[in-house]
């Protein structure tokens, strides 16, 4: 498998009209924003682009205007996401056929699966497809983890990439580094924002940030400047980014990256329902927060 992932990969938003439709010009600009700062690949339908409120007619259009708009600048990773294969591989033949670059499959949810069920789930998705997969674990929002040693066994799939990591646990991450370091092939990605550094000290590959959808030159700065050997300024960057990781825990995942693009004069909309708004003194915080940043000179 030639591809590798690598850099700095936003999970896009979805920016919505007010009567629930994409915003098409806003996810454009949003790409081109991403573009302009240096971002390395891009990847739809993740947690914070909100991927379990759409149909497969929405999927695919979001997938095909997403290669038209990048027009391969950066790599697209799509997000294929179901509790069972069969709904995984439905939605794989869609994006196969837009164009994609690589996909990201998520653990199945609510089922409280085996190790063993893990890895027969990405074993038959894997030989489903020609298309590179990250698998992604993020046991906060899914209650099921793939285990270091589960993913021991799948990294030698010829078409299992690596791995995107959003546990929080930079045990964990470490693990799945050191038991895959001898596979030249699988690579290990981080999803915390806070960890993106620590994780490239380890060994990682790079991030997949929600938080670059708001600051995408900080976070390609963390990456560069490490992998220029400037790590004070890796550093530096990393802080500052943190504290935006930080102030999402003050609303429901993802409303905070929406709410600090609105700041920022991205018309992205709500988030979708059930999801709520912030509380304005929750939107006075982010200002703060961005304004620290040097994102916002607003109050």
């Amino acid at each position: 498998m030639s591809f590798s992932p690598k850099g700095i990969i936003i999970p896009v938003i979805t920016p919505f009209t007010r009567d629930g439709k994409l915003n098409e010009p806003v996810y454009r600009q949003l790409l081109r924003y991403f573009i302009r700062n240096g971002v390395h690949g891009v990847f739809p339908f993740g947690t914070t682009g909100e991927f379990y409120a759409f149909d497969n007619g929405f999927y695919r259009h979001i997938l095909e205007v997403t290669v038209d708009e990048t027009a391969h600048r950066m790599d697209i990773y799509a997000g294929a996401n179901h509790i069972t294969p069969a709904g995984v591989i439905e939605r794989v033949r869609i994006a196969e056929k837009t164009g994609v670059d690589a996909l990201s499959v998520l653990t199945p949810m609510f089922v409280s699966q085996t190790q063993a069920e893990l890895s027969e789930y990405y074993r038959t998705i894997a030989d489903a497809t020609g298309l590179p997969i990250v698998i992604y674990n993020n046991k906060p929002k899914t209650n099921v983890t793939v285990e270091p040693q589960t993913v021991r066994g799948l990294a030698a799939v010829p078409n299992i990439v690596g791995i995107k990591d959003s546990t929080g646990d930079m045990t964990n991450t470490e693990e799945y580094l050191r038991l895959t370091r001898d596979i030249p092939d699988f690579h290990v990605l981080m999803g915390r924002d806070t960890l993106i550094l620590a994780a490239l000290n380890y060994g990682a590959v790079g991030a997949i940030t929600s938080c670059g959808n708001v600051a995408p030159g900080l976070a390609v700065d963390i990456y560069e400047h490490f992998m220029a050997g400037r790590p004070a300024e890796a550093l530096e960057a990393q802080f500052k980014l943190a504290a935006l990781r930080i102030a999402s825990n003050m609303g429901t995942f993802p409303v905070v990256i929406k709410e600090a693009l609105t700041i920022l004069g991205y018309n992205v909309g709500a988030c979708s329902a059930p999801i709520l708004p912030l509380e304005e003194r929750q939107r006075a915080e982010l200002h703060v927060v961005l304004r620290e940043m040097g994102l916002s000179s607003g109050s």
